[in-house]
């Protein structure tokens, strides 16, 4: 225990998470976290024709009070900003307000504030379909330099999206892979060019790491355009993900195998996992984190806790290993990268971790998880399907459709 101790006596180091939805750029930010309308199993995507709220969050590792300032930035499909418009074109009210939303952790062993904002807010609200950038940084530091960025789109229903989903793949039948086959339909969009002015993205269990884009329709039709038989839409299946739930520091639960207090953090140490031979079903949540605890203001209650995880198995060929999970963006995080012990046999990687429910997968160095999960057909996966429309004239994109289809759900 005392290697991982001092392993992370300096437990702040700085995220670097590449191209990702989510990022923190500052040592002292953890848990940052987008829900939409309460539900955090809901991805930060948002129905223009409803009222619905984002409500982004964070946690400043201390007491100390930091006036931070939000600025919202509209973006094309590939997450450069939208330079065509103006702020006025896609927001309503001002930018570069204060987040006026925080609240000290109370009787923890981590001291730690609490932040959090609402959009649309009486501030600030969004007028356009699209990508957004939420960019969070220190008043009177450098708007150049954030301490975090948070990524959201919102949607409109202008295109019908079809989305089948089959274990009978190109490569392969009822083995290894899933093979998506897509209809988009424009219904009243002016569609001259769908080659030009659609560009449709594809995402496997919200991951925007791995995702696939720069598809061409090899079907056209007079209001409608289809994918069939496409090879980018054949994914490796995967496997279910482990998961764990720190609820209680006192005692273990789900996936934990026991709790110790090692001043000044508590550790605990999860069920060590292994390689599997075969596909066994386990209802998860694709890599969402919950958090909770036995209080009810887990936003402020909640422990910080050292985890560590394991999985036991020879050393691997491949490359590193990661744990990782939506929580973690689906990158390879340096902070989850695991170390091999010669001496246990087994990967081992110590992360802090805010109390609450995990799911979690281990993932190599260039993203695969064959070797160390498997990949086997039965696995549930969630798809996602984003359509973006740029037509003659404009000069941004929309985001004009967007559905989600699961298999063996």
């Amino acid at each position: 225990m005392g290697k991982w101790l001092a392993t992370f006596v300096a437990w702040g180091c700085v995220l670097c998470m590449k191209a990702q939805p989510q990022q923190v750029f500052a040592p002292n930010i953890r848990t940052l976290q987008l829900v939409v309308d309460n539900n955090p199993l809901l991805p930060p995507m948002l129905d223009i024709s409803k009222h619905q709220h984002l409500c982004i969050s964070w946690d400043e590792m201390s007491h100390q009070y930091h006036r931070y300032i939000y600025h919202l930035q509209h973006c094309q499909h590939d997450w450069t900003p939208s330079d065509g418009i103006f702020e006025s074109d896609y927001l309503n009210g001002l930018n570069d307000q204060p987040v006026e939303q925080y609240e000290k952790s109370f009787n923890t062993t981590q001291t730690y504030t609490h932040y959090s904002l609402t959009l649309p807010n009486k501030e600030t609200s969004m007028r356009l379909s699209g990508n957004y950038k939420l960019l969070v940084y220190e008043d009177g530091g450098n708007p150049e330099e954030p301490v975090l960025e948070a990524r959201f789109c919102i949607y409109e229903n202008q295109v019908s999206i079809q989305s089948i989903a089959s274990t009978d793949t190109d490569v392969d039948f009822n083995k290894n892979h899933q093979q998506l086959t897509l209809g988009i339909q424009y219904n009243g969009l002016n569609v001259i060019d769908p080659y030009e002015e659609l560009h449709t993205v594809v995402l496997q269990n919200r991951r925007w790491d791995n995702r696939v884009e720069g598809l061409k329709p090899n079907i056209r039709k007079a209001h409608a355009i289809e994918f069939t038989h496409a090879a980018p839409l054949i994914f490796k299946a995967g496997n279910e993900f482990h998961k764990f739930e720190l609820i209680d520091v006192h005692r273990p639960a789900m996936g934990v195998d026991r709790i110790e207090w090692f001043d000044p953090f508590y550790h605990a140490t999860l069920e060590a996992q292994r390689p599997p031979r075969s596909y066994q079903y386990d209802e998860d949540q694709n890599g969402i984190r919950v958090i909770r605890s036995e209080d009810e203001n887990a936003d402020v209650t909640a422990e910080y806790v050292l985890t560590h995880f394991i999985l036991e198995t020879p050393r691997l060929p491949g490359g590193d290993i990661y744990v990782a999970g939506q929580w973690t963006n689906g990158e390879r995080d340096p902070e989850c990268r695991m170390e091999y012990d010669e001496q246990s046999g087994c990967y081992e990687a110590v992360v802090l971790l805010k109390q609450g429910y995990y799911s979690y997968q281990f993932v190599q160095e260039d993203g695969a998880t064959v070797r160390t999960m498997g990949d086997f057909y039965e696995t549930e996966n969630e798809y996602a399907t984003l359509v973006y429309y740029k037509g003659p004239g404009d000069r941004t994109d929309r985001l004009v459709g967007y559905a989600r289809v699961y298999i063996n759900k």
